[in-house]
């Protein structure tokens, strides 16, 4: 079982270079639910932006279990192989509230569209041991106490209890976050945030950035494609295309000089062909399952957003150097890229790892503005029922992206 709390802190406080944010939106993304089931551990989150929290605990040669679970972020989630404790929601939307020193471009009022992740990184290694019946948590660095806190806050230290049988020796990697996104309040990089024109709401601006940024990079490494309609017309598929990340891909390639098949399911056939898709399958039909373009055509690229389907089926419809983008790629779409470039494959199945860049946000901001993409919503929920929203997307099978509102 998967928990989420609502517990109650201190308002953050910006450093330097980050800007304190008052929420007005955010949205869950299907790879926050990856990263808290600990699915993509140890490549996530010790080395790639994760859902931000006020700290994330990655244990490494040893599981560790907790008796009674440290009290130091927005929400926590319980695996019961790892323990990872975070706050949820890298979209945020929201009122600039207050500014760190060192900002330049942001103001108190401003409103603003952020992507919230990891800032900085340490580590820590020793001995720990527990009493199963104790209350009180005690982490023995090298034999000395170390206090677990919310250190991107002032707040008070706090102490819980760490639930171990024995001695062990353990790596404990701390990452101080700039905060969650389920939450009234959140800290954001100043340069993963960007101005949100009076033309975007706020729903607008919390269902944009990972699923937009998401499908916006797929397209722009596919050889061939641009925004200026020029040069050869690309043929490409986009899977679960009435998701979140997959009706930003429909919308954002025929932007440019592409032709879409788009796969979903009966009920969004309608949805995903407003959105501007050439060609739209029932996933659930045969040629759904085998991926075949109605029109016969092969695939320069595929824009991979559901799960499933094996690299056989996406080799058979893929052009001699098409290349399938998986979102969120498994260890085994790893293995097989890496395969693949030992072999000097011309078709390949490439894991997407993204590095968010303010720039594109600001690119991507400028297109809903101008009306050339919407956001398509599949919910909005109240921060106090944020349960109900990640239910819904554990579910898997949400219409446009969940937006969660304080």
């Amino acid at each position: 079982m998967y928990l989420l709390q609502h517990v109650e802190l201190q308002v953050p406080s910006p450093k330097q270079d980050e800007v304190l944010l008052k929420m007005e939106a955010t949205s869950i993304n299907p790879f926050d639910l990856r990263i808290q089931k600990g699915i993509v551990w140890p490549f996530l989150p010790r080395k790639f932006p994760h859902i931000p929290g006020t700290y994330h605990l990655s244990l490494h040669l040893q599981t560790l279990h907790f008796s009674s679970m440290p009290n130091i972020s927005n929400a926590y989630f319980r695996s019961s192989a790892k323990e990872f404790f975070v706050g949820a929601g890298i979209d945020a939307a929201g009122e600039v509230f207050e500014v760190g020193s060192g900002v330049k471009n942001f103001k108190a009022g401003d409103k603003v569209v952020a992507v919230l992740f990891v800032s900085r990184h340490s580590y820590s290694s020793g001995l720990c041991y527990s009493d199963l019946s104790a209350s009180i948590c005690y982490m023995f660095d090298n034999m000395h106490q170390t206090r677990v806190s919310d250190t991107n806050t002032s707040c008070r230290h706090r102490f819980k209890s760490l639930a171990m049988a024995n001695y062990y020796e353990y790596i404990l990697q701390r990452q101080n976050i700039c905060g969650g996104g389920l939450a009234e309040f959140a800290v954001a990089k100043e340069n993963l945030t960007v101005s949100r024109p009076p033309e975007v709401t706020a729903f607008q601006g919390a269902a944009l950035p990972i699923a937009g940024l998401a499908a916006h990079e797929c397209l722009i490494r596919t050889p061939g494609f641009n925004y200026e309609k020029t040069g050869q017309q690309l043929n490409l598929l986009i899977t679960a295309a009435s998701g979140g990340v997959g009706q930003y891909a429909v919308q954002l390639a025929k932007l440019g000089n592409a032709h879409v098949t788009a796969t979903c399911g009966a009920r969004n056939l309608d949805l995903v062909k407003s959105l501007g898709a050439d060609e739209v399958i029932d996933y659930k039909t045969p040629d759904g399952a085998a991926l075949k373009s109605p029109s016969g055509r092969k695939y320069d690229a595929v824009i991979h957003c559901a799960t499933g389907f094996p690299w056989s089926t996406f080799k058979l419809n893929l052009s001699t150097n098409g290349k399938v983008f998986d979102i969120t790629p498994t260890p085994s779409v790893f293995m097989t890229y890496a395969l693949q470039k030992l072999t000097f494959s011309k078709k390949q199945f490439v894991p997407l790892l993204m590095t968010p860049k303010k720039e594109k946000l600001d690119f991507l901001l400028n297109l809903v503005k101008e009306g050339k993409i919407k956001a398509v919503s599949d919910s909005i929920h109240p921060l106090s029922k944020a349960e109900e929203a990640w239910a819904k997307s554990i579910d898997g099978h949400a219409t446009g992206k969940i937006i969660v509102e304080p």
